[in-house]
């Protein structure tokens, strides 16, 4: 399925993740890779773009964090309900390398742990180093016990795993492990020190970068870089490490609804 007018889709399956995480299982074969994502509209409220965190054969879910309008929306439906959904649109990951971290913050672990589960099928050595804000926001915590997926885990206040970034996490796992890969999704600053850290390590990245979209697929430019103008929602949203050294924005501003620059 992938269509530029909205599919309306029944709820299949409401999954409580986290505290205000939810995931919402639709049936439908959408063939989409890790790192692409949905467009998601909900009548007389507009539409988000939201990461594919799992896939299964004839499902597919995005899992959602309540934060705003939209996403308020989202929490009040109920199973057989219907949302639009266009896509999977965008550049996915790559699934570059043997021996690989996949850093996540906050709910931007959720394509991270697609990905995951795609890369520990293939035979890769996976390391998913999570961070949030405490033990509640923890996503998947259960979800990769049987796939030999190693956790590593980091909250602001120390309520789980180990106390502060999962930046700190990354280069603890950097000290003793050799990794080939490294691929990056959750709030821009702290993917900014992730790409610090593998420019000083030599290592090869991947970063999902998040910003304002229209229309999903490359044609209101909404979501332009400063100055490649490539665009996050087709050109992205995955970008390289050596890609994102041309984008003068990255860690530091994006765009509002208007165009406005709104700092990091």
């Amino acid at each position: 399925m992938k269509s530029e007018k909205p599919e309306m889709l029944s709820i299949r399956e409401i999954v409580p993740e986290a505290k205000d995480t939810r995931s919402f299982w639709f049936s439908g074969s959408i063939g989409a890779k890790p790192g692409q994502f949905v467009m998601a509209w909900l009548p007389g409220i507009g539409q988000k773009p939201f990461g594919i965190s799992y896939q299964k054969k004839g499902m597919f879910a995005v899992t959602v964090r309540k934060v705003g309008t939209f996403t308020e929306g989202m929490f009040r439906l109920k199973q057989g309900d219907k949302v639009g959904i266009q896509g999977p649109y965008g550049r996915p990951f790559s699934g570059k390398g043997k021996r690989v971290a996949l850093v996540g913050g906050g709910y931007g672990v959720a394509p991270l742990a697609f990905l995951a589960d795609e890369m520990a099928g293939a035979g890769k050595k996976v390391f998913l180093v999570t961070g949030a804000a405490s033990r509640s926001f923890i996503l998947f915590r259960k979800r990769f016990d049987s796939k030999r997926i190693h956790q590593l885990y980091s909250t602001d206040d120390g309520s789980f795993g180990r106390k502060g970034l999962c930046t700190d996490c990354l280069a603890e796992l950097l000290s003793h492990e050799r990794i080939d890969y490294v691929y990056c999704c959750g709030p821009e600053l702290m993917m900014k020190k992730v790409f610090g850290i593998c420019i000083k390590n030599g290592l090869a990245a991947e970063f999902s970068l998040e910003r304002y979209m229209k229309c999903g697929f490359g044609i209101c430019g909404s979501c332009c870089l400063d100055p490649t103008g490539w665009r996050v929602c087709s050109d992205g949203p995955v970008f390289t490490l050596e890609e994102l050294k041309k984008v003068s924005g990255f860690g530091s501003y994006k765009r509002d609804a208007s165009g406005r620059k709104v700092s990091f």
